[in-house]
């Protein structure tokens, strides 16, 4: 059995809607959009989900296409989500909270059939660990400190 990575983040909200990490060399800002009552430095967490989820398959295409010797010239990765905000916003309790679907279109630029990319693509999405968090429903514990 291979060894497990940990991969661990720390981020600080102060006043307003600002949350702000250092993650490596990178200054990342999440915060609202001023019509949500934040200062518009970021994107809010919901889109740096989905940029996450992008970035995700994009990387894993990437080895995918490496390990398979597939000429990868690039790929456009659209991600979207569907989500009824009135479950987070507490304004119904029987509303879901987070995203209800969650749609993944990529245009695979490589010398490849359109089978072939639903293929590469399927594969890609299996191996993706964000894909993954979400279909196989990872354990996630909180807690106070």
């Amino acid at each position: 059995m291979s060894a497990l990575k940990t991969v661990q983040i720390s981020a600080n909200m102060q006043q307003g809607w600002k949350i702000e990490s250092n993650i490596r060399d990178h200054h990342v800002v999440i915060d609202q959009p001023k019509y949500g009552g934040g200062t518009d430095l970021g994107p809010t967490p919901l889109e740096y989900f989905l940029f996450a989820m992008a970035g995700c398959i994009g990387t894993i295409g990437r080895i995918v296409a490496h390990q398979e010797k597939i000429t990868l010239r690039g790929m456009e990765v659209d991600v979207s989500g569907e989500m009824d905000a009135d479950g987070l916003m507490g304004r119904s309790p029987d509303a879901p909270i987070g995203f209800t679907s969650i749609t993944i279109s990529a245009k695979i630029d490589a010398d490849l059939t359109e089978a072939e990319k639903t293929a590469f693509l399927t594969k890609v999405c299996h191996r993706c660990p964000l894909h993954a968090n979400l279909t196989d429903r990872s354990v996630v514990e909180h807690r106070v400190v």
